[in-house]
């Protein structure tokens, strides 16, 4: 009879805790966000600066995130944004880099 006493949040892959994490919330948008900016922008070989910050700073929000995260949800979408901010910042820095063409 134990297992009637545990709750069913096994099988969802969103399961939280019932608790707020508005910290850990805002830093998996802003890797979300950043990630699809880098990753959009990275399609275009004139946007490379674009596509590289944002990549750069994607990755250390979500890194960032990754250590502070205390539910899959959370880990679920930086993961997602760190993937997308990854190849953005890659593609990026294979069209010219963080500073190609200023100079």
């Amino acid at each position: 009879m134990a297992q009637a006493l545990r709750p069913t949040t096994a099988g969802s892959l969103f399961a939280t805790d019932d608790r707020s994490h508005p910290l850990q919330d805002a830093l998996m948008a802003v890797t979300l966000v950043l990630g699809a900016v880098a990753f959009i922008t990275a399609m275009f070989h004139s946007l490379h600066l674009l596509s590289s910050w944002a990549g750069l700073v994607g990755i250390f929000t979500g890194a960032y995130g990754q250590w502070i995260s205390e539910t899959t949800r959370e880990r679920f979408g930086l993961i997602l944004g760190l993937g997308a901010s990854g190849i953005g910042f890659f593609l990026g820095m294979a069209h010219g880099g963080l500073f190609g063409g200023l100079w």
